[in-house]
């Protein structure tokens, strides 16, 4: 089913500038020709990924502090997802919110390399996300509230 679905949303993106990327799946992902994979704790490290998939396969990896951030980074990963910063219920299980602060000292430390916020992101506060130096942002309820 996870196949299907990717496949499908790959043949939709065809010819675009879309990029699909699977979570924690990179065989999933390898085997529909999606663009990459988003990549969790619990994954295979991105440098193992990136041995198997190659250099143009896109890899993201989940982060909640620094040292996990710059391990991603010398990894081989294209970029990290750093987070919650704010409190929401759907990431309650990685622990307490980051903050802008933390966002701000991890984007420093890394420099160029492209850190995603996530966690609690909404319409109202996505540009302090980006102000403390976020190269985008990820959210799950922001873009449910959008589409009500």
């Amino acid at each position: 089913m996870l196949y299907d679905l990717t496949a499908r949303a790959v043949e939709i993106t065809r010819g675009s500038n879309t990029r699909v990327l699977v979570n924690d799946r990179f065989d999933i992902a390898r085997a529909a020709g999606a663009g990459g994979v988003h990549l969790t704790a619990q994954s295979l490290p991105a440098d193992v990924v990136r041995n198997i998939c190659g250099p143009d396969f896109l890899i993201g990896v989940s982060t909640h502090s620094l040292a996990e951030a710059r391990a991603a980074h010398a990894a081989d990963a294209d970029f990290v997802v750093f987070g919650p910063i704010f409190d929401t219920e759907s990431k309650r299980a990685f622990g307490e919110p980051q903050g802008l602060d933390k966002l701000r000292e991890i984007t420093s430390a890394l420099g160029e390399f492209p850190v995603i916020a996530i966690g609690g992101i909404t319409c109202e506060n996505f540009a302090s996300c980006i102000a403390a130096g976020a190269s985008g942002i990820a959210g799950i309820s922001m873009f449910e509230r959008l589409g009500q």
